[in-house]
């Protein structure tokens, strides 16, 4: 067995219809690893709030590495704002959110929606108005713990999403 360089890996490029919200991010390095985990899932495009640490940030261009310039990005300060033009552009947006409606996500269905908005809370407060959302995806968790980071609550999701979207257009193909 050998262990593979960057140089000798070929992934297939595709895009999916899937765009990423962060409500309010603060750190730095969750903006960055957003960017990182977004590209390597083929997300099509991520929206920062103003108050986020910008692309320009020392420790965002360090944790992103190379893909701030490989997905689109805008910046939005009304967020109940976003959220009704996302909608009207006939995305469905899910929260990653813990809450009393909450389905886990290898029990939600991705793949009947034609777009989707994943939508991180800030790491203090959670969604900004959970009541702008169609619906909360949780991550089943065995320890002590009842959270995990947003970025790794992110990363999981866009694997589950990813899959279930990758198998309905094999389907149709």
């Amino acid at each position: 067995m050998k262990q593979l360089t960057h140089y000798e890996i070929e992934n297939k490029a595709q895009q999916f219809p899937i765009t990423i919200v962060c409500d309010a991010i603060r750190t730095p390095e969750n903006i960055g690893m957003c960017f990182r985990i977004a590209e390597s899932f083929g997300v099509s495009k991520i929206y920062l709030h103003e108050s986020s640490p910008s692309m320009d940030n020392r420790i965002v261009k360090k944790t992103a590495r190379n893909t701030l310039n490989q997905i689109e990005s805008e910046q939005y300060n009304d967020f109940n704002n976003l959220m009704s033009t996302l909608k009207e552009e006939g995305n469905t947006i899910i929260g990653i959110e813990i809450t009393d409606e909450s389905i886990t996500i290898q029990d939600f269905d991705f793949k009947n929606h034609e777009k989707l908005v994943l939508l991180l809370g800030s790491e203090r407060n959670g969604i900004e108005n959970i009541d702008l959302v169609d619906a909360t995806v949780s991550i089943p968790m065995y320890g002590r713990n009842s959270s995990m980071n947003v970025i790794h609550s992110l990363a999981i999701t866009l694997y589950e999403a990813t899959n279930q979207i990758k198998s309905r257009l094999e389907v149709t193909s």
